[in-house]
């Protein structure tokens, strides 16, 4: 079958759309499951470019900013720091801690370089593992503005492929296991575990996601009316549009912050640099008047 043959290909398709696909061929709704298929990844792709969008800004900045302070370190300073010198002036102690860290990035730059790559693979790598990543997973949720998108995309996540899932023949046990797969957390996939376990003993949805108190109370309400009404996939579906909306409005205003905090960021680097330069100049001249 066409859903056996794409699984041939894990690297291109996933087990979500290998699973839908072999759903809609056993129930006959194939070109169904191929237009819902379509939706959800145009969906998804529009989302991770959203928040793309939003990180690219304050990431540029920040690499500006690091620039320009590094080049201020390794070349300017250096030059005030000499004068200084000659004029064998007392210095004040922001003005000592600046010519410190000047000094040791000038003369150790590679290895700071070395150690910040370093760092950022080390880092990498112990995310990857198991338990580095329980251990990002559980905090980053509670992280303030940015645990909070986390917890609305996945939410998103999580009630689109529900729905999308049921709607198209998928067995609930099934689409259980194939959701906590595309939920990329492990404390939520904690949760979908319970959530299927509770299934598979011909419980409800809702009273194990209720009982996580991960889940905001508004999902496992309406989750809970889906259940009663028998209209779960157009719950799910309601859920994940008004989940999608707020993940929206806080892209914008994640980005409408992110632009002045990156500015106050930058402007603290540059001013403790010229407040650091300024203060022995002023002594100087006070002593020469």
């Amino acid at each position: 079958s066409l859903g056996e043959a794409l699984k041939e290909y894990p690297k291109i398709f996933s087990d979500l759309y290998c699973n839908m696909v072999a759903a809609g061929e056993q129930s006959g709704t194939l070109d169904l499951v191929l237009v819902k298929l379509a939706d959800y990844t145009e969906g998804q792709v529009a989302l991770r470019g959203k928040i793309t969008g939003a990180l690219m800004y304050p990431a540029i900045m920040a690499f500006v900013a690091l620039g320009l302070v590094g080049f201020l370190m390794v070349a300017v300073v250096p030059k005030i720091a000499k004068i200084f010198e000659d004029m064998d002036a007392t210095l004040p102690l922001i003005t000592r801690i600046l010519i410190g860290t000047s000094n040791f990035v000038a003369d150790w730059w590679f290895l700071v370089i070395a150690l910040m790559i370093g760092l950022y693979f080390l880092l990498r790598y112990w995310v990857r593992t198991p338990g580095g990543k329980g251990i990002v997973d559980k905090y980053s949720l509670k992280v303030p503005i940015f645990g909070k998108l986390l917890l609305l995309v996945s939410v998103s996540r999580f009630a689109s492929t529900l729905s999308t899932l049921l709607s198209s023949g998928v067995p609930i046990l099934s689409a259980m296991t194939i959701v906590r797969n595309v939920v990329d957390n492990t404390v939520l996939q904690e949760v979908l575990d319970k959530v299927k376990e509770s299934v598979s003993e011909g419980q409800s949805i809702a009273v194990p996601l209720k009982r996580s108190e991960q889940f905001p109370p508004l999902v496992t309400h309406m989750i809970a009316i889906g259940e009663r009404t028998g209209e779960l996939e157009h719950m799910l579906g309601k859920v994940a549009e008004s989940y999608q909306a707020q993940v929206d409005r806080n892209v914008s205003t994640m980005t409408t912050l992110l632009e002045p905090i990156m500015i106050l960021i930058m402007g603290g680097g540059v001013g403790f640099i010229a407040i650091s330069v300024l203060l022995p100049m002023l002594r100087i001249n006070q002593v020469v008047g």
